[in-house]
């Protein structure tokens, strides 16, 4: 492929697209952040669509609860190894090479799932699956954020997961429809028609103008900015910020051995990602059709039940991207800890009691869907958008590697282990289990995490190399 950057055109002083009712280079910013952010809406999809697919799938091939939880867990699994080669692969080949990888690999695994003849191979292709979202998972949210202007960057990097919110939600839709005539493959099926969209998205993307400079190509780099930055002085501000930090050798796994303070935020990224799983949300994503049986649902029932709580998730996570860069990062955590927490432990007096009654039944939907609202509109994205801001660019792909590996290994935790919990601790003291993690989440973000809005990457890395406390890296 020739090494020509998309969407570009150089900017003057004297555009007046300012003062015109079509503003270009917005278009353009939002245009690149929704393509980029398809990587999301693939990782949504494979997220959501084992959903419906488990039990029906389970039936025909007499599958054990050992081996449901696995066919769940085995997508985490491949996106753990698909983290740790992303690193590798977003600097070598670079952020937009990297997705055309994932997402070519998201088809291979999406037909191989809808094909699968036994519980081995599709667990398997459930692992092909989970290498392409590793790999999306890593770069979108990296590219996004070196796409994007300090006072977008936090809405640019939650639209990745907003994606990933309405790709589970598409899914529960098409999970209830072929439910009528139990279609499992078709369930994973349909998953192939936005990766390949994608793949051909992409291909239009700019290159990363941290990744060009990085490479020595700097007129590219100087072009691209010049063409998604509104004014040519910021344009060269964010030329002369980069140029400065590329001064610095990328060499993570060297600076991590040597400096503890990038190992401070290696740790704090690590932190977040373990908060974000432990939160309990794909419990959610991943069994809500079990966890509505316990509630004494009917199977259409969990299946429309289970749509709507992946609409919740999805209008809610509008929320995070509309004030994520007015609000700040650590209010909305705030409010999203104490949302789950409160939700879950009340889900849990209600199963407790045993369900008996359909206005019990309607509450504890509500609850889930109050539960994935606070998750949705907080550590869903704001997650990976302090993880993609509070790495040094020394250690950045490093960091972030290691993060995202984290991510999907406690996932793998939460997903193979949440049938059996059920049958350890109850289905009432699973879920109080889980309301106690979360306001433990409240307290470790009031203690660690910064807030960040507002602050250019330049400026963090700085005050976290001088040694700052986490809490204080930004305002």
């Amino acid at each position: 492929m020739n090494d020509q950057p998309g969407m570009t055109g150089t900017i003057s002083p004297q555009d007046d697209s300012s003062t015109s009712i079509f503003d270009a280079t917005r278009f353009k910013i939002i245009a690149i952040g929704v393509i980029a952010a398809l990587a999301g809406l693939m990782s949504g999809l494979d997220i959501g669509v084992v959903a419906g697919a488990l039990d029906l799938f389970g039936k025909e091939y007499h599958a054990s609860i050992i081996a449901l939880e696995w066919v769940v867990s085995s997508m985490m699994a491949g996106a753990a190894v698909g983290a740790l080669s992303a690193g590798w692969m977003s600097k070598a080949l670079g952020r937009k090479h990297s997705l055309i990888v994932g997402g070519a690999i998201f088809v291979l695994g999406t037909i191989g799932c809808a094909m699968s003849w036994s519980v081995a191979s599709m667990i398997s292709f459930r692992v092909v699956m989970g290498i392409a979202v590793g790999i999306s998972a890593f770069t979108a949210p990296l590219y996004l954020s070196e796409i994007a202007s300090e006072d977008a960057r936090g809405a640019m990097v939650s639209t990745y997961q907003l994606m990933v919110t309405v790709g589970i939600f598409i899914a529960f839709l098409s999970d209830t429809y072929f439910s009528y005539s139990g279609n499992w493959r078709w369930m994973f099926g349909v998953a192939g028609i936005p990766a390949i969209l994608f793949l051909i998205g992409v291909l239009f993307l700019p290159y990363s103008p941290r990744w060009l400079m990085a490479q020595g190509r700097h007129k590219e780099a100087r072009q691209i900015l010049l063409d998604l930055r509104e004014d040519p002085l910021e344009a060269a501000k964010e030329i002369r910020a980069i140029r400065e930090q590329l001064d610095t050798k990328q060499e993570g796994f060297k600076l991590f051995r040597t400096n503890s303070n990038f190992r401070r935020s290696v740790a704090l990224g690590v932190m977040l990602q373990m908060m974000q799983q432990l939160a309990g949300i794909n419990i959610v994503m991943y069994y809500a059709p079990n966890i509505l049986a316990a509630a004494h649902f009917d199977a259409q029932s969990q299946m429309w039940c289970t749509a709507i709580i992946g609409l919740v998730n999805m209008l809610a996570t509008f929320v995070a991207v509309g004030l994520v860069d007015r609000w700040g990062r650590k209010p909305i955590l705030y409010a999203g800890f104490t949302v789950m927490a409160l939700g879950m432990g009340m889900l849990a007096m209600l199963l407790q009691t045993g369900m008996t009654t359909q206005s019990s039944q309607i509450a504890a939907v509500f609850l889930l869907m109050i539960f994935c609202a606070g998750f949705a509109m907080s550590a869903g994205p704001l997650t990976w958008v302090l993880c993609s801001e509070i790495q040094p660019l020394v250690g950045r792909d490093f960091g972030i590697a290691i993060s995202t590996f984290t991510n999907w290994m406690t996932n793998l935790l939460v997903g193979v282990s949440f049938l059996t919990l059920m049958q350890t601790l109850g289905t009432a003291g699973t879920f109080w289990l889980f309301a106690v993690l979360n306001a433990l989440f409240l307290l470790l973000t009031i203690l660690f995490v910064p807030e960040t809005r507002g602050m250019s990457l330049a400026v963090i890395e700085k005050r976290l190399m001088q040694g700052v406390k986490l809490r204080k890296l930004g305002r």
